[in-house]
């Protein structure tokens, strides 16, 4: 259901309008003025702007709705054979027009197509701002990532191929994303394959296509990727993983901008942009023969490496609020709020699935965290080191050699454990004398990691 606005000052045809949309299934509400109509707008999908009104005219609408993100489309209302004011209304971004008098086909059709147009439009705006979004993910705050930044808005513009290099998890297919979406090849598709998924002749028909019975179950002819990507980009993840075989061709590939489909003798143009990327140690893999040099070269026009996350420290807070607000909108749940020893916590972690891995503990924290993430919604194996140096604290003066957070936690053990100890280890009469329940006390007991041995 759409929510669409009339306006026209007959409140005949008016009325016949809005019986009929709502017939529909849409929301509708019927102005009889330019001013009601300019009220209304926002919020809208649909706007049927009659030219002729009182107080404000339908241009002087169509001239306020300009350069406004949220305005709706409109479709203006003339009367028949006034083509002219139609014409003027589509300069000044009206959508489309219906003359009077109206026929349902015709206002169906013209109806679903704005409605369709601007969901279209809605998805795109979307996608770019998403794309942005990553886009500053990337940059960051840390010197490393703020260069990998700098070489993608300075080489998205050109056709160069670029290979990307980094372990696992940092975000290679984001970089690839931002090299597309700053490109003149924006509005083509950006199409990704990795390499290490298939095998043989299927990942060569990934690549390349087929043609019906080139191998055992092609019961049809199907296009390659590369064919999809026309005009594009192509994103080659773990290319290092890309057998000899389709090594010499990606090579033609890259050099002649030609491809047969398995199967096939006839030529076909490739027109994309290469995109790709590895994790491995293409020289080491030249070395031992696994990978050919002169691909290498013809892949590494323009090579950026991207740090791993434990070499860029001052992003891990910056891109872990970015994730928990990110998971917790997909979610449509409010995004919980780090305290300062999860923080500390975060920081200490070495992070060996890198972004990927905090990406994953964001979205954890999101689903078990209240409103605020604590160290017992944090991954088992992230709260030992997290915790190992408020547990070695035995003593009140010790917390002051430690940073704020760590104190705070090494505090809090400090004070259960002796009121477990005073309570000879009962942990009913040591929530007593804390002044908190049981249920309280383990739960916290166990955020602490306080073992049973210890109290």
């Amino acid at each position: 259901m759409s929510r669409i606005v009339i306006a026209d000052d007959d409140a005949g045809i008016g009325r016949i309008l809005r019986d009929r949309l709502e017939q529909f299934g849409h929301e509708v509400e019927h102005v009889l003025d330019g001013v009601e109509a300019l009220r209304l707008a926002d919020g809208a999908d649909l706007l049927l702007l009659d030219l002729e009104m009182p107080r404000m005219d339908g241009f002087a609408v169509l001239d306020s709705l300009q350069g406004q993100p949220a305005a709706p489309m409109v479709v203006v209302i003339t009367a028949h054979g006034d083509m002219s004011k139609a014409v003027r209304a589509m300069r000044a971004g009206a959508y489309d027009f219906i003359a009077k008098p109206f026929d349902a086909a015709t206002i169906q059709l013209v109806v679903r197509r704005a409605l369709e147009t601007r969901g279209l439009k809605k998805q795109l705006n979307n996608l770019r701002q998403e794309v942005g979004r990553q886009h500053l993910w990337v940059r960051g705050s840390d010197p490393g990532m703020a260069k990998v930044a700098d070489t993608v808005e300075r080489v998205a513009p050109s056709n160069a191929t670029v290979l990307l290099l980094g372990e696992t998890g940092t975000g290679k297919e984001v970089v690839a994303r931002a090299l597309h979406v700053h490109s003149a090849r924006r509005d083509q598709p950006f199409v990704a394959v990795n390499c290490a998924v298939l095998k043989g002749e299927l990942l060569e028909s990934e690549l390349f296509g087929h043609e019906k019975g080139a191998f055992t179950g092609a019961d049809r002819a199907r296009a390659g990727r590369v064919e999809t990507a026309r005009g594009g980009t192509l994103f080659l993840d773990e290319i290092g993983e890309l057998p000899p075989e389709l090594q010499a061709k990606l090579l033609r590939l890259l050099q002649e901008k030609e491809y047969e489909r398995l199967g096939s003798d006839r030529t076909q143009r490739a027109d994309i942009r290469l995109v790709a990327a590895t994790h491995r140690d293409l020289a080491a893999e030249i070395r031992n023969g696994s990978f050919r040099e002169d691909l290498y070269y013809r892949l590494k026009v323009i090579s950026i490496r991207i740090p791993p996350l434990r070499e860029r420290t001052g992003d891990i807070l910056l891109l872990a609020e970015w994730l928990l607000d990110k998971h917790a909108a997909d979610s449509r749940r409010r995004a919980p709020r780090l305290t300062d020893d999860v923080r500390q916590a975060l920081l200490r972690y070495a992070w060996p699935g890198n972004v990927r891995e905090l990406s994953n503990v964001m979205e954890r924290c999101v689903l078990l965290a209240g409103e605020k993430v604590a160290l017992c919604d944090l991954p088992e194996e992230f709260l030992d080191g997290a915790l190992a140096e408020s547990a070695a604290v035995t003593q009140t003066e010790d917390l002051f050699a430690l940073p704020y957070g760590e104190a705070v936690t090494a505090a809090r053990r400090l004070i259960v454990l002796k009121a477990i100890e005073q309570a000879g280890g009962h942990q009913t009469r040591a929530a007593e004398r804390l002044g908190v329940t049981q249920p309280y006390l383990s739960r916290l007991a166990k955020q602490l990691r306080i073992r049973r041995e210890e109290s």
